[in-house]
């Protein structure tokens, strides 16, 4: 189990003099078993999570895990979502031949948050996609009807806000990280360790030096990649952005891996409503992920050395 817990040691801190530090606390081995057992590894990324957003209500499904998602003038975001998947799944497997890419739903029906996770867990994903489109909310404007008693009367009216424009990028809200930890340490820790059966004690000092490790290897990966999604909007295909944000979503620290949430254009916005819904925009949006998916590839595969 030691030397198991040693091999990713290996893999997750780049830095022998931290390694050692670290090892000589716990007592995991001696330096000069270490000194023998350093070995160059390298990560390879073959499992990508592919989440569409939302969807229409299963029957049976409990009403509570129904997320229909935003509406615009004459189209939905889970089904635009749904039709941005299925092009990055396939784009995905051509361009990237070695790398898998799993969606959390293939059908019009809506998965719970719980489940999504769940599958992207379940395929040992190692970089987690979700899609979906933005919306503002409508203003509420102040509306004069007429007098009273010679004094104005006015009410209050629901108006349509439309001036959303762009794409955004969300990562995990650091409100959340005891959420988080559990999902590494269940999923990415507990097979470190080859446990089994045994009970994960989450105050032992080697799961605490493991979690924290992936927390913040995870952390950074999902910043890289949002930031080569969004250069790649801009620079590219000329989008306008609120550049990255941080949000307390559920789907992206119940996920064991680095995430981003793409908020892909304001479906509530005709101009971008035409654009998600059009073929050469949904191209466009797929191909800008996948040039931006073989950056953070090519920067995450280079080999580590001790």
């Amino acid at each position: 189990m030691k030397n198991k817990i040693l091999n990713r040691f290996k893999k997750l801190i780049p830095g022998l003099g931290l390694l050692l530090l670290c090892l000589s606390l716990f007592s995991l081995k001696s330096a000069a078993s270490i000194k023998k057992d350093t070995i160059a590894t390298s990560f390879k990324l073959k499992t990508i999570i592919i989440d569409a957003g939302h969807g229409v209500k299963a029957d049976g499904a409990p009403a509570g895990h129904y997320s229909r998602g935003a509406d615009g003038t004459f189209s939905s975001e889970r089904n635009v979502t749904l039709a941005i998947a299925l092009k990055l799944q396939k784009a995905i497997e051509k361009e990237l031949a070695e790398v898998k890419a799993v969606l959390t739903r293939s059908t019009p029906d809506d998965v719970s948050w719980e489940r999504r996770a769940q599958i992207a867990n379940e395929n040992k994903g190692q970089l987690f996609i979700s899609l979906h489109c933005n919306s503002l909310a409508d203003r509420v404007v102040r509306e004069r009807i007429g007098t009273k008693k010679k004094k104005p009367v006015y009410r209050s009216v629901r108006v349509a806000n439309r001036s959303g424009k762009g794409v955004l990028l969300l990562i995990y809200g650091l409100h959340r990280s005891r959420e988080e930890e559990k999902a590494i340490q269940n999923n990415q820790v507990e097979d470190d360790a080859e446990l089994n059966s045994e009970a994960l004690d989450p105050d032992d000092p080697t799961v605490i030096i493991l979690t924290n490790e992936y927390k913040r290897k995870f952390r950074k990966q999902s910043v890289s990649i949002a930031n080569f999604i969004n250069d790649e909007f801009v620079q590219n295909d000329g989008r306008r952005t609120e550049g990255l944000r941080e949000q307390g979503l559920y789907l992206l620290c119940h996920s064991a891996m680095p995430s981003v949430l793409i908020e892909t254009g304001y479906i509530n916005n005709i101009e971008e409503e035409q654009y998600l819904n059009s073929e050469d925009g949904q191209n466009e949006i797929v191909d800008s992920i996948v040039r931006a998916i073989k950056n953070y590839k090519n920067q995450m595969e280079l080999t580590i050395t001790n």
